[in-house]
């Protein structure tokens, strides 16, 4: 069971988001917040799997709830999954800075978001098309943003991980990755966790900024 936290300041969605992911039979809806602050206090206290976050609101924003949520030691296995109207480079780019691990907008259609929820947590990136789009211009008008990120690490990789990483950079899923390399999916997986752990990278999302940032791929 996929245990979700919603932290959202319109009830209303919260309700509707609650309805539609607890009927199905392998997700549940925890607890939910109406604010920043309080999506910190209920996921250190529910330990969920995913937290679905939205960006603006009131207390703590949701990109500083997400900061501290991804820094929690006892949160290290919880995701957050950014829910939100506002798909611009400068919210793309900080919400990875902070730990999220997709971002989807509130346009997504009720099975997408779904999928996007069990994507996240089997430890895939999620980006919507226009996220990923911020996230390539970001790089190519400033590639140094990513600031505190590991760096010069690229070095650390086999062959097979720098071509791995690179085309999870593109996008492409370890399904996409294997038929190309004519590869098992899970041994691209095998591949994918070897450079996360070897470039410091909390996951997926992370492993794309890092190959952005270390020019392994670059924005065309």
């Amino acid at each position: 069971m996929i245990r979700v936290l919603l932290a959202d300041d319109q009830s209303l969605l919260r309700s509707t988001f609650r309805m539609l992911i607890d009927s199905e039979d392998d997700l549940t809806v925890v607890a939910e917040a109406a604010d920043g602050a309080e999506a910190v206090d209920l996921a250190r206290r529910h330990q969920p799997d995913l937290v679905l976050m939205d960006i603006r609101m009131p207390v703590l924003d949701g990109l500083a709830a997400t900061r501290q949520i991804c820094a929690h030691a006892g949160l290290t296995s919880t995701r957050v999954l950014i829910l939100t109207t506002f798909e611009s480079d400068e919210h793309v780019f900080h919400a990875l800075r902070a730990g999220a691990s997709g971002f989807l907008g509130k346009d997504v259609t009720s099975a997408g978001l779904l999928a996007g929820i069990r994507t996240v947590v089997a430890g895939e990136a999620l980006l919507s098309p226009v996220a990923t789009r911020a996230l390539v211009d970001r790089f190519r008008a400033t590639p140094e943003v990513a600031g505190d990120l590991p760096r010069g690490l690229l070095p650390t990789l086999t062959d097979r991980e720098r071509e791995v990483t690179g085309m999870a950079a593109h996008g492409l899923s370890n399904q996409e990755i294997a038929a190309r390399l004519f590869l098992s999916p899970l041994t691209v997986r095998t591949h994918v966790h070897r450079a996360m752990t070897k470039l410091g990278a909390r996951d997926r999302a992370q492993l794309v900024v890092i190959a952005y940032q270390e020019g392994l791929v670059r924005a065309s």
